[in-house]
């Protein structure tokens, strides 16, 4: 893959995402628009993800108008506007900053991880059962409500995707999500436990990276987790902002 620059690499990163989102919200039933600088969602988003994701620092003008509309669209409950380029002032619509994260960037180069542990099994989920069991992992406690799944079993079938998980003792102790866009793969919703986390961690990123040798990686962190994946060979390439909003009734 030719040398890029950093903003053409950001913009690779955005937009990897703005798919991610729009294939989870396509999976529920409620596929979102992709408008001038904007991907945008006018249905009740599920947990974590957000009703608009801007594509570009400019038009401004444009996401905003878009971003009104989704106000006007009267979307139940909370909802949230990914700025990945930290460029809008949401304040006077009512917005308030929730949290700041930066955008990562991981070269094609395999990561040289120590040898992996006889006790451990990294695969790739084929079934609803197995999602099931992964998106239980992932958060950490059961659900008994089936209308909070997050992942549905339609992710499944777009080769695009690969949710992978360790096993240990055939119980689920880490795992990830990847989505590929043109040349460049999301790495998402990583899950390691307390315990061996960047090793773990590190697994998280090899196994990724066998099923889609030589591509880059992309996602977002802020925190420790921005830290440990540095740690990994991990590039900061520029912030984000996600933004909050209370449903007006």
């Amino acid at each position: 893959m030719p040398e890029l620059q950093e903003h053409d690499r950001v913009g690779l990163a955005v937009h990897n995402n703005a798919v991610w989102c729009d294939t989870v919200c396509r999976a529920h039933g409620h596929a979102g628009e992709f408008l001038s600088g904007i991907w945008i969602n006018r249905y009740a988003a599920p947990q974590f993800y957000p009703n608009a994701v801007t594509l570009a620092a400019d038009p401004a003008a444009d996401q905003l108008a878009a971003i009104r509309s989704l106000m006007a669209a009267d979307i139940p409950g909370a909802w949230a506007v990914k700025d990945s380029f930290a460029a809008l002032d949401l304040t006077p619509l009512g917005f308030r900053g929730l949290f700041e994260a930066s955008w990562l960037w991981r070269s094609g180069e395999p990561l040289q991880i120590e040898a992996e542990r006889d006790d451990l099994r990294w695969s790739r989920i084929g079934s609803a059962t197995e999602l099931a069991a992964w998106e239980t992992a992932w958060r950490g406690e059961p659900s008994d409500d089936p209308y909070d799944r997050i992942f549905l079993p339609a992710l499944l079938a777009d080769e695009s995707i690969v949710i992978l998980a360790a096993y240990r003792d055939e119980r689920i102790v880490a795992g990830a999500i990847a989505n590929r866009t043109g040349q460049v793969v999301g790495l998402s919703n990583v899950f390691v436990p307390a315990q061996d986390a960047q090793r773990l961690r590190a697994g998280c990123v090899a196994a990724v990276q066998r099923r889609f040798p030589g591509l880059p990686l992309v996602g977002y962190e802020s925190g420790d987790e921005l830290a440990a994946f540095r740690a990994l060979g991990f590039e900061e390439l520029g912030p984000l902002r996600i933004w909050a909003r209370k449903h007006a009734g």
